[in-house]
């Protein structure tokens, strides 16, 4: 492909981009008045902090969830080796 193509390629994409962003910019102001006359208003996006704080718990349930599961583990262990023990 031609350098020229390659570049032409390029700026329709920007134009395309750049269209899109001014359609959604002007259609806004309609939207809002939509919304406030269907009685319908727009989600807002969680904030990075909320979505980290998110993340945190999650986190922290899971590691919650693993140590149980470990002392588990290590108390059948124990008692699968104190029952060995206590036949023997």
């Amino acid at each position: 492909m031609s350098k020229h193509f390659e570049d032409a390629r390029y700026y329709l994409g920007r134009a395309a981009d750049h269209a899109k962003e001014g359609v959604k910019e002007e259609l806004e102001p309609v939207e809002a008045r939509f919304r406030e006359l269907v009685g319908r208003e727009k989600e807002p996006e969680p904030s990075r902090l909320d979505r980290l704080e998110a993340d945190l718990k999650e986190l922290s349930e899971r590691a919650e969830g693993e140590a149980k599961e470990a002392v588990q583990n290590a108390r059948s262990r124990l008692q699968e080796y104190r029952s060995g023990r206590d036949e023997e």
